[in-house]
């Protein structure tokens, strides 16, 4: 039974500890300075040729900025498919969420 009991703690410890690690990658994320730039061939209205998946987006947050999510973390409902800003809601953790800037400009 107290091995039980040792386990939950150190189980919830854990998952407090994760909830701090994704509390501080949130802080990053929403930090006005970090927005995700990404080139696209588009036409002359705006809309891409093609679009920009997760995979593409975390990519990117990867190479500008050394932070490694994963892309199934990255709640986008369609793939983007328009120049311009766009905010991305990113699940960090079950209570977490954060929104990530990300900007898509012609190529």
């Amino acid at each position: 039974m107290s091995q039980l009991k040792g386990q939950q703690k150190a189980e919830a410890k854990r998952e407090e500890e994760l909830k701090e690690e994704a509390e501080v990658v949130k802080k990053t994320l929403e930090d006005g300075k970090t927005i995700v730039d990404l080139t696209a061939k588009a036409g002359t209205d705006g809309r891409l040729f093609g679009s920009i998946p997760s995979k593409q987006i975390a990519q990117a947050l990867e190479k500008q900025y050394g932070i490694k999510l994963d892309k199934r973390k990255i709640e986008l409902r369609e793939p983007i498919k328009m120049m311009g800003f766009i905010n991305v809601p990113v699940k960090l953790h079950q209570d977490v969420t954060a929104k990530i800037r990300v900007h898509v400009v012609e190529k």
